[in-house]
């Protein structure tokens, strides 16, 4: 088994690594979520007092949720990977089917490590910022706290890393859909709106109306923000957290199988660009 996994774990290093070389686009991507963060919590400071009504968050959860996400902004998948979109075009795309591998598992491992990296390179310093620096310049108010429990911190860790899986597997659909269409243009262009609304990296979703909540509950990018950020914040009961916990492993499985069907479908009439 070990053996086995070799050749994919390989792949997600080298991409890993080779991702981390970017970082200038790191410094410029921290600075930009750094400023919008703090326009976020301007505009829910002032929703907020103007309301008349109990939140479904507290101010102090609002805090966490806004500076997670801004940290983890870049694991969204609201794009396609450009390297995997030129092999689509040029016909490169062509040598990897021919590999010995499991080409889903393959496509995977470049996705997780697209999909981490970026993440990864602007984490560190949005952590030490945010809950480090914020309190030391009078501004505890806000600042990310620590989760109010050790075991809200374990179960987001866990729910962390599902998350991580689950924009994984949505990336590949997104990758997957190139067989047909060639052009990542598309799904460039729609998939930054969905993902950020539905996840709820715009709005945190329990501020949305009732009536959207059952809509928002059957889909699966609130596993990406919206399930791990509210543990983190202890918005979430403990009971509760693991259902939604249990809920991410049945998106990633689902997506995982949908993903292995299309490619399947795919592969089957590609026509490879380039001759």
């Amino acid at each position: 088994m070990r053996h086995a996994l070799q050749p994919y774990a390989a792949v997600v290093s080298a991409r890993y690594r080779m991702l981390l070389q970017y970082r200038a686009a790191a410094i410029a991507g921290f600075g930009t979520q750094l400023f919008w963060g703090f326009i976020r919590l301007m505009i829910l400071t002032a929703f907020y007092s103007a309301s008349r009504q109990t939140p479904p968050m507290s101010m102090a959860e609002i805090v966490d949720y806004v500076w997670l996400g801004q940290t983890m902004f870049a694991l969204l998948p609201w794009n396609a990977d450009a390297e995997f979109a030129r092999h689509v075009r040029s016909g490169a795309v062509a040598y990897e089917l021919l590999r010995p591998l499991d080409l889903y598992t393959l496509w995977f491992a470049s996705a997780l490590a697209f999909r981490a990296a970026p993440m990864s390179l602007r984490c560190i310093p949005m952590v030490t910022v945010s809950m480090g620096l914020l309190p030391w310049l009078g501004f505890e108010a806000w600042a990310l706290k620590w989760p109010p429990s050790l075991l809200h911190g374990l179960l987001f860790i866990v729910s962390f890393g599902l998350a991580i899986l689950l924009s994984t597997c949505i990336t590949m659909l997104m990758h997957i859909s190139m067989l047909w269409t060639i052009s990542s243009q598309g799904i460039d262009r729609v998939a930054p709106a969905i993902t950020v609304v539905l996840s709820g990296m715009v709005v945190p979703l329990p501020l949305y109306p009732d009536w959207l909540q059952p809509l928002f509950w059957l889909q699966p990018f609130r596993g990406l923000v919206d399930v791990p950020f509210r543990i983190y914040s202890g918005n979430m009961a403990l009971s509760l957290a693991a259902i939604e916990v249990m809920g991410q492993l049945l998106w990633i499985g689902g997506l995982v199988a949908l993903g292995r069907f299309l490619l399947a479908r795919g592969t089957r009439k590609l026509v490879v660009q380039g001759g």
